[in-house]
């Protein structure tokens, strides 16, 4: 007997699943994959020029001394550390603490450590703790990650956005956009915010900055989500502003870690410091064993073969992921500067296009006389072979539609300035040409 198909209607599916944000993420992650043969600038990735196959059995190799020289595990207890489920926390805590100490200055309890399936599950875990009624949303500066405002519409938590200017945002700002939200008759969280380099605009924020947002957070009352992916990849030697976290005397921030820019990806290894006291019924505890309860129902664990990778690299550099990344220090360095001297070469004189230089990072944000949309990004791909990403994705306000980020961080100097000319193509038949 044949039977007919099911069919669901979209409109009996959760809302959030034909929100812009979700499809935004969709574009971003399938675009570069149509397009092979274009030169992209539109991931975020971070360069293959280092990644080898013969280093994931060396890494893997190097945990394992490690279970067996440093923590005394017999050959069962190796094998059920890799094997099974795992603890929900994760294995590699300690290895993240003691390379947070190292690195960042940043003393915390290796149980205020959860280890995540990449960033995006810390982020989602967090939303999900902090969204506890219908009046509840969350801050985010505008621009803003695609993958926060996607996670908090899955989550029906409102993003309430804080405009950045020409040098990140003001901490004055940020209290007048909570009392606004207040007076509106909503309960402000938390800031989302990327405070190093950021995710799609490139500002950075000065350590007197941090400072202020930290006096505005207590004051207010709301705490501040650090997410920090970029923060060792600065253009200039030298010392490098603390983390908001590195600054935290009283447990204000909840600090996102992602190792896939500073691993590798593939791993999808994260992790929150989630050292707040909550308080209440069932006895004190950390928000990071709160978090682990949530995780324990969504990917129950995040994988150990995975966390001993990274757990491995670790080992290898002492700690330290600043020391595991100094080659890729030098190639962002390098391909940042190459695309910033190709944008001064082909555009400086041109009417209608700016930029700012950030001071590190991977991305770079491009103002253009014309609007710019998913369909323009196309058909740059099919007749100039070119890709950039519309940062219409990353905010709502009207200039966003006439701006374009550009990523440096998987191209290699020749194919920036290839790709630099290709753009340069694009933007002439759209009408702009140089002064004369």
């Amino acid at each position: 007997m044949t039977r007919t198909a099911v069919a669901l209607d979209r409109a009996d599916l959760h809302a959030s699943l034909a929100d812009p944000a979700l499809l935004s993420m969709t574009f971003l992650n399938e675009i570069a994959g149509r397009f092979p043969e274009a030169v992209s600038f539109a991931p975020g990735r971070p360069t293959e020029d280092f990644f080898d196959p013969s280093d994931l059995h060396r890494h893997l190799d190097t945990y394992i001394r490690h279970l067996t020289a440093d923590k005394g595990y017999d050959a069962a207890g190796v094998r059920r550390e890799l094997f099974q489920y795992g603890r929900t926390k994760g294995v590699v805590h300690e290895l993240i603490a003691r390379h947070l100490e190292r690195d960042e200055g940043i003393v915390c309890d290796p149980e205020a450590v959860l280890v995540t399936v990449g960033a995006q599950e810390a982020l989602w875990l967090v939303l999900r703790a902090l969204k506890a009624g219908p009046r509840d949303v969350v801050l985010a500066l505008d621009p803003t990650y695609v993958g926060l405002t996607g996670a908090a519409r899955l989550l029906d938590l409102p993003v309430r956005s804080v405009p950045e200017g020409p040098r990140g945002v003001r901490p004055e700002q940020v209290r007048e956009r909570i009392r606004e939200v207040r007076a509106a008759g909503e309960r402000p969280r938390a800031l989302y915010l990327v405070p190093d380099f950021s995710n799609p605009s490139g500002h950075s924020l000065d350590t007197g900055t941090r400072r202020e947002l930290l006096e505005v957070a207590e004051q207010e009352d709301v705490l501040l989500l650090e997410d920090n992916p970029y923060g060792y990849f600065r253009v200039a030697d030298g010392s490098r502003p603390p983390t908001l976290k590195a600054l935290d005397t009283g447990q204000r921030v909840v600090y996102l870690g992602s190792l896939s820019k500073t691993c590798f990806p593939g791993a999808r290894v994260g992790f929150a410091v989630a050292d707040q006291r909550v308080t209440g019924a069932g006895g004190p505890a950390l928000l990071a064993d709160e978090l682990a309860r949530a995780k324990s129902m969504l990917t129950v664990n995040t994988p150990p073969v995975a966390q001993a990778l990274v757990g491995g690299m670790l080992l290898e550099h002492g700690g330290s992921l600043l020391e595991a990344n100094r080659r890729q220090i030098d190639v962002y360095r390098r391909n940042l500067r190459a695309l910033l001297q190709g944008l001064q070469r082909r555009f400086a004189r041109m009417p209608g296009i700016r930029w700012i230089a950030p001071e590190g990072g991977f991305f770079v944000v491009l103002d253009v006389p014309f609007p710019v949309t998913d369909a323009l990004v196309e058909e740059a791909a099919v007749r100039h072979g070119v890709l950039f990403t519309p940062m219409r994705h990353f905010s709502d306000q009207e200039r966003a539609g006439r701006q374009l980020r550009l990523s440096c961080s998987s191209l290699d100097p020749a194919r920036i300035e290839d790709g630099l000319d290709r753009l340069a193509a694009l933007i002439d038949e759209r009408g702009a040409a140089p002064h004369a």
